[in-house]
């Protein structure tokens, strides 16, 4: 496995050891619509929460969250629109974004609730 797929995955991986400590429920991991993939679907009490993990060495080209594109973010959206309407869900949903920073030595998560929100047109 590249070793950027290896990052990802641990990042994935620290970021739900984070959210469970938050109490949330883990519905889904690595859920995928065509060529979309939402990393974690979870449940905060009764809100549907989309997270998007974004894992970097370093922070010397931008915060990891900073890597979460206007694009990335509409693909998040079609795919958990496509995924409420397949389970027939009515739950509010939100977007949060989990940074990792992982050097090999230290890591600092950062979560971001309500990263942002669909633009209705």
């Amino acid at each position: 496995m590249a070793e950027h797929n290896d990052q990802g995955k641990f990042g994935e991986e620290q970021a739900l050891k984070f959210i469970k400590k938050l109490n949330y429920a883990i519905i889904e991991c690595n859920w995928q619509f065509k060529k979309f993939e939402i990393d974690i679907i979870a449940k905060d009490g009764e809100v549907l929460v989309v997270v998007e993990v974004k894992t970097r060495k370093s922070d010397a080209f931008g915060t990891p969250e900073s890597f979460v594109t206007k694009q990335k973010q509409r693909q998040l959206i079609k795919a958990i629109n496509h995924y409420v309407e397949q389970k027939n869900l009515l739950n509010e949903i939100r977007f949060d974004i989990i940074s990792v920073l992982h050097d090999g030595k230290n890591i600092i998560i950062e979560h971001i609730p309500e990263a942002f929100y669909p633009i209705v047109k």
